[in-house]
């Protein structure tokens, strides 16, 4: 029986990612990168799936929490003779002094736990079992010295601890016998310590807790959000940042791979990738929280990536490389048994148009936040960038596509796509205006085709028979993604149409404050859960219309739906309250941040509307 999903807690060091469990199981693990073929796997497999597990003597209970204003995990066992603290992280190292570009932390490849017993007596055993190339390479132990080096190929991953490791099959044992105030620890390191000296002491790992916890609380403090849900927020860009991969600037929609949105299903993806859509959302986050550089860093990534200046941008991209070929790792049973398990993703040939606004959206906010003085890789060819992006998306604006939710149903006259067109050329006009080199002729083009574009959704967008917004030109199916595009204010959440709009979603797709995308048929097998992002929407939609009391209500409901670390996936099972699909996931984590920026905003606005909610939706009605 696999954990549930919200068990797990993430630590990282911005260049790969770690899944721990309440009981302190290192289940998820991909080196040297967040795509890199995972050799800690249990995650998606109990059986053939490798692991870091920590076992004590008399296990009595658990407690965690991340040290403030960190992504360093500490876990507090109880046991039948005593009490220990286990704590978690992956070395950066600030560099001295910080580039303009690049990252802003140097990474060991290493994975350090620091055991503390901190009353009475704690003994038990640590134990290793890596399984290589998501558990398909053989993998041979070797004792060397006081270290056991695990090699499967070109890949290696060296273990060592306070007490020389044995060998127990074809996993690496550490015991530890603790009374008050003894330490143990334990480093894995991928490769063999070439470039960096070996932790051969407790005070060595202390070091790297120490330097680590430095870069994370010097991030923390460069935050500009001073509001109500500060330890909320905080934690969602703390995920932010760590599901970035600093050398290149890229950005991953989540950590994992193939954990189910469904069960039973076969909705099991791999979302190790950089989506344009999410990453420019997640830009827009950092930039609204003062964390300009780590969006600057990533239209670097984008910069880099794509040399056509705009005019063959893609959907997504490898965040250091080309996207691999999806593929289904058959010999993995999957998380509690859901599978196929899938790695690679299909998505990158589909056609989703809304990019374009998505891009020129997060821009836009960019260069409003260095007041039009961006660094000379964003800067560079800007107004080539504009009309490349321009031009495709008034190519395609007739075009029926996939649209945000990757349907596999085939293309449609998405309305989100169509509103999303209309903010990419209004939104490259508004930066047109404040920089030199693009003619007003082209910028009054640009406005004029972006009216004839809202003038078309508005109408064919509606539906009389609903009485709301729809997915899709000629369709009677409800589409949460309408909520997305009044966000950004293709659609006014005052105006009346809207306001129906959101009440049919509300009762078709609602359960509660949670919402579905939408309940129709989408060629995949199984239900799905709710979808995070969409029921923090919902609050931004209520938020701008001013029923504040109504939107706060529902926020804090939502966020107390975060596990005990604070962290989110993809959906949310109603009936059971589960969490489902890849985990902690971007796009939950920038649309809580988003919202809470909104919610506040629009308090100070409107002011803190307290009356019932079913008075307050009286009276919007």
């Amino acid at each position: 029986m696999s954990k549930p999903i919200s068990d797990y807690a993430l630590i990282g060091d911005t260049h790969s990612c770690a899944l721990i469990a309440r009981d302190g199981s290192i289940d998820w693990l991909c080196w040297p990168r967040h795509d890199s073929p995972a050799l800690f796997v249990k995650l998606l497999d109990d059986v053939r799936g490798g692991a870091c597990t920590v076992a004590f003597d008399g296990p009595a209970g658990s407690a965690r929490r991340y040290l403030p204003d960190t992504n360093i995990l500490e876990t507090t066992f109880t046991t039948e003779t005593g009490r220990a603290r286990l704590v978690d992280l992956m070395p950066v190292n600030p560099p001295s002094p910080e580039p303009d570009e690049g990252p802003d932390g140097e990474s060991e490849s290493r994975l350090i736990r620091l055991l503390t017993c901190e009353q009475g007596r704690v003994s038990g055993v640590f134990r290793v079992r890596p399984t290589f190339d998501y558990a398909r390479r053989p993998c041979t132990p070797l004792v060397e010295g006081g270290s056991v080096l695990f090699e499967a190929g070109d890949w290696r991953v060296r273990v060592n601890a306070q007490a020389c490791p044995t060998l127990a099959g074809d996993a690496a044992e550490i015991r530890f016998d603790l009374a008050e105030g003894e330490t143990a620890y334990l480093v894995l390191t991928h490769g063999e310590d070439q470039d960096e000296a070996c932790i051969e002491d407790f005070a060595g790992a202390r070091r790297r807790l120490e330097t680590t916890a430095d870069y994370w609380r010097r991030w923390s403090a460069r935050s500009t959000y001073r509001g109500a849900y500060r330890d909320a927020v905080m934690r969602s860009a703390l995920c932010l940042k760590l599901l970035t991969y600093s050398p290149s600037g890229g950005i991953v929609a989540a950590a994992t791979a193939g954990l189910p949105e469904a069960v039973p299903g076969n909705r099991n993806y791999d979302y190790r990738f950089t989506w344009m859509r999410d990453a420019s959302f997640t830009v827009t986050a950092f930039v609204m929280l003062g964390y300009v550089r780590e969006a600057s860093e990533f239209l670097r990534f984008l910069r880099e990536r794509d040399g056509t200046f705009g005019r063959e941008t893609r959907l997504m991209y490898g965040i250091a490389g080309d996207m691999p070929p999806e593929e289904e790792l058959s010999h993995l049973a999957g998380w509690n048994g859901v599978g196929p398990v899938v790695i690679g993703n299909l998505a990158e040939h589909q056609d989703q148009h809304d990019i374009y606004g998505e891009l020129l959206r997060a821009l836009c906010i960019f260069l409003e936040a260095v007041d039009y003085d961006p660094p000379e890789k964003v800067n560079d060819r800007l107004p080539e960038v504009l009309d490349n992006l321009t031009a495709r998306a008034i190519r395609h604006r007739h075009d029926a596509d996939h649209g945000i939710w990757e349907l596999r149903t085939g293309p449609r006259q998405q309305v989100h796509t169509k509103a999303m067109i209309w903010v990419a050329l209004r939104d490259a006009a508004r930066i047109a205006r404040n920089i030199a080199g693009v003619p007003e002729a082209k910028i009054a083009e640009w406005e004029l085709v972006a009216a004839e574009i809202r003038s078309e959704y508005l109408e064919k967008g509606w539906s009389a028979e609903k009485q709301a917004y729809v997915g899709a030109y000629d369709s009677h199916h409800l589409d949460a993604a309408v909520l997305r595009v009044a966000l950004f204010g293709a659609l006014d959440p005052r105006e009346p149409r809207m306001r129906a709009t959101l009440a049919a979603i509300e009762h078709e797709l609602g359960v509660g404050d949670l919402i579905y995308r939408y309940r129709m048929e989408d060629g995949l097998e199984g239900d799905e859960g709710t979808f995070t992002a969409c029921a923090f929407w919902r609050v931004g939609c209520l938020a701008l219309d001013g029923r504040t009391g109504e939107a706060k209500a529902a926020f804090e409901r939502l966020i107390s739906r975060c596990n005990d670390v604070g962290l989110l996936a993809e959906e949310i099972d109603p009936a059971s309250g589960a969490q489902r699909g890849n985990t902690p996931q971007g796009f939950s984590h920038m649309a809580l941040i988003n919202a809470a920026l909104r919610l506040e905003d629009s308090i100070a606005r409107f002011g803190a509307d307290e009356r019932p909610e079913s008075a307050a939706r009286s009276a919007a009605e």
